[in-house]
């Protein structure tokens, strides 16, 4: 059962990683519901998320060829370094540093009681109406090439944000860029953009603690609640299931808005709050 829990969460991670709905907090909560006896965990999260990470660099490999290409080019000065490309580059280094340095400061928290699923249901809530809020007053005419220091500031300060269950890494992303007046597919490619050192350092860094952490009596580990191989096979399902989540997401958002998205967090959100209320589910 413990393989099948494990090809489920993988499905689950790829299915809602790219979606503003929060992979960590759909981990969070089928776990709970499936019975695997506790909270799959912060490692887990993490390290499945590397699969999802792969997935945006198959499918945004471009894009990151040409950022990376002109960054290193701007710094031996061969472009300028007010290149858009280059830009970008210097943009994606800026907005990733909150969320390392929040993630240091607060690695405790973030792997313990911030996983509450009181804390994730608010926090669907909370930032569902945010995102609605968001695209509907957002002006949607700013362009990738406009981006500022000063907004790739706000950005990385809202993907820090998704170190809270529930919150959403692109859905956090995606908001901040709509209230500064991004086009909704500028502001989830930058989101995917932004996205991949935080991750990828999380996750290897979660992959080198699980592999190299000793166990003794003196400082027994809490037991993983799945074998190496099972988040192995969770982390290949959710690179396969992510990639083809990304392909649907840029084409729906290009035409349609995120309001499915918010009342889905809403009905998500109350009625987790219903369950952990009558006691049906543990928070």
């Amino acid at each position: 059962m413990d393989f099948l829990n494990a090809i489920l969460l993988g499905f689950v991670q790829g299915l809602t990683e790219f979606l503003p709905i929060s992979s960590s907090a759909h981990i969070r909560i089928v776990g709970e519901l499936i019975g695997t006896g506790a909270d799959p965990g912060a490692a887990f999260t993490a390290i499945t998320q590397l699969g999802t990470e792969t997935a945006v660099i198959l499918y945004f490999w471009r894009d990151i060829v040409r950022i990376v290409s002109a960054w290193f080019k701007s710094l031996v000065g061969r472009l300028p370094r007010s290149d858009e490309d280059a830009k970008l580059g210097w943009y994606i280094i800026l907005g990733s540093l909150p969320i390392v340095v929040l993630g240091i400061l607060f690695q405790t928290q973030i792997e313990t009681t911030l996983r509450s699923l009181w804390i994730v249901a608010g926090t669907m809530i909370v930032f569902g109406l945010l995102l609605g809020i968001a695209d509907r007053v957002g002006a949607k005419r700013r362009r990738l090439g406009q981006l500022t220091t000063p907004h790739a500031v706000v950005y990385g300060l809202a993907q820090a944000l998704a170190l809270v269950p529930g919150v959403s890494r692109s859905g956090g992303t995606i908001t901040a860029g709509l209230f500064m007046g991004y086009e909704r597919a500028a502001a989830a490619r930058y989101a995917f953009l932004l996205a991949i050192p935080a991750v990828f350092g999380s996750g290897l860094y979660e992959l080198y603690k699980t592999v190299t952490r000793t166990c003794t009596e003196a400082t027994p580990c809490t037991p993983e609640v799945f074998t190496g191989l099972e988040t192995a096979i969770a982390t290949v399902v959710a690179f396969g299931v992510g990639l083809a989540v990304i392909a649907f997401f840029m084409r729906y958002i290009g035409h349609r808005s995120f309001l499915p998205f918010v009342i889905y967090r809403l009905a998500v959100g109350v009625v987790l709050i219903v369950l952990l209320s009558t006691g049906a589910l543990a928070a």
